[in-house]
């Protein structure tokens, strides 16, 4: 079905080549044919898109190659009810419009919550249950879901109701930013939260640059939440991820944007914060048994991985020599590629290879990296670096008030606490799915 809007935006991926297009997440390689350039150039020039554009600008959108840009929608905030499910916590959220507060079970109850419509049930069964009997009251075509420590602007749902002039969108996201506090936490979660997911907009899919959203703030199309049977409430943690990617696989659109942003409360403590990473972790092996491969630590192609396990193995000639043996490979996959433009791909793709093995090594792999250093001389001094070396660049690259000691102490608590919580769910549900690489072909092809 074709989007219902004529504007798009270009991903920051996005590359063309007379007939051939690179972009999307993972990246997607397009042969277009003659009038599938001109749909390109009217897009990259913000022209009027020519008659039947709709079969390559759909094929576009959902590899993340462009994104649309709606500007009006037929929704309005009279058409979305706000559904918050609270246990022992008062809701954020202004209770004077239409608005379901869900009563997960406190002790005492919320008997203070003045909102006008109040579930309540009578033993705590987690936000999953929570969300699924307020999604039950719901009469409106829409519905967003609100966590308690959220904070919204006023005007927060406009920009994400554009989107559902597609009939196809099913979820929009907000940016969801942690609100400003001067405790080494808050500054390390106003830099490096979870829940923040950056300020470029896109698809949301398993295996993608936004492969989740949380739903501290959310907006759904209620018939299409309904058809998929709500949330899973057998899952404790990760409840919100495993409902985007089966509205994924329905045949939905899920987009994040970034152009309204939410405000959320950070824990008040490490004990807190440290319970928080290790239950997303926990949640993995979960997700991993429902979606197998979709919370793999580490994708990437047998080239990068070759590469990086030759650098660990302080191997650096032969690392250099299979990456000059990448260049030739995509040449002669993609012969029309421009010489400068492979080596800027292949050399793209290694780096981002090379962070990806760094942060599974710090954050999955963890007690494994300790075992290897403690046992291998060789070994210490690369695991080291892949431990330190990511933090610091990160923090360079995104600053903030927190400095750089204290940020990479965290984000090494950060990274352990999570892989613990993936051990953890691992030997629960005795599976290993959530531990396990994943190996990709690159780049996929479309012809458009």
């Amino acid at each position: 079905m074709a989007i219902m809007t004529s504007r798009f935006v270009l991903d920051g991926s996005y590359r063309r080549y007379d007939a051939l297009v690179i972009a999307g997440s993972p990246l997607r390689l397009f042969r277009l044919s003659a009038a599938g350039q001109r749909v390109a150039a009217a897009i990259e020039q913000q022209d009027e898109l020519p008659p039947r554009h709709s079969k390559l600008t759909d094929r576009l959108v959902d590899a993340g190659a462009i994104h649309p840009n709606p500007m009006d929608s037929s929704f309005t905030e009279a058409d979305v009810t706000i559904v918050v499910p609270a246990f022992d916590a008062m809701p954020m959220v202004a209770l004077d419009g239409n608005v379901i507060v869900v009563d997960d079970g406190s002790d005492p109850a919320l008997s203070a919550v003045a909102a006008r419509r109040v579930v309540r049930l009578p033993v705590n069964r987690g936000p999953a249950a929570a969300r699924n009997a307020g999604l039950a009251e719901v009469t409106t075509p829409l519905v967003a879901f609100v966590d308690t420590d959220v904070e919204l602007d006023a005007d927060w749902l406009q920009p994400l109701l554009h989107h559902f002039t597609d009939p196809r969108v099913a979820l929009v996201a907000p940016r969801v930013v942690s609100s400003t506090g001067s405790t080494a936490l808050a500054e390390y979660e106003m830099v490096r939260s979870p829940l923040d997911l950056g300020d470029q907009p896109g698809r949301i899919a398993a295996g993608t640059r936004i492969s989740y959203v949380p739903a501290a703030a959310i907006v759904v199309r209620t018939g299409a939440l309904r058809e998929i049977g709500g949330f899973d409430e057998s899952l404790r943690t990760g409840e919100d991820v495993d409902m985007v990617w089966r509205l994924v696989a329905a045949g939905h659109r899920c987009r994040y944007e970034p152009a309204s942003t939410v405000h959320h409360r950070p824990r008040a403590t490490l004990a807190e914060w440290v319970r928080q990473r290790v239950a997303y972790g926990r949640s993995a092996p979960a997700l991993d048994r429902k979606h197998h491969g979709a919370v793999a630590p580490l994708r990437m192609s047998g080239w990068s991985a070759a590469v990086w396990a030759l650098v660990l193995a302080r191997r650096p000639a032969a690392a250099v020599a299979v990456a000059g043996g990448t260049i030739v490979a995509l040449r002669r996959k993609i012969p029309d590629l421009p010489p400068a433009e492979s080596v800027r791909l292949v050399g793209l793709g290694h780096l981002y290879a090379g962070r990806q093995v760094a942060s599974a090594i710090t954050r999955v792999w963890w007690p494994v990296a300790l075992l290897v250093a403690m046992v291998g001389r060789r070994t210490r001094l690369p695991l080291m670096g892949a431990a330190l070396i990511p933090p610091l660049l990160d923090w360079l690259g995104r600053r903030g008030p927190i400095d750089p000691v204290r940020y990479v102490a965290l984000r090494l608590a950060d990274d352990v606490a999570y892989g613990t919580g993936v051990w953890i769910g691992a030997i629960e549900l005795r599976t290993v799915g959530a531990l396990a690489p994943a190996f990709t072909n690159w780049p996929g092809r479309t012809v458009g």
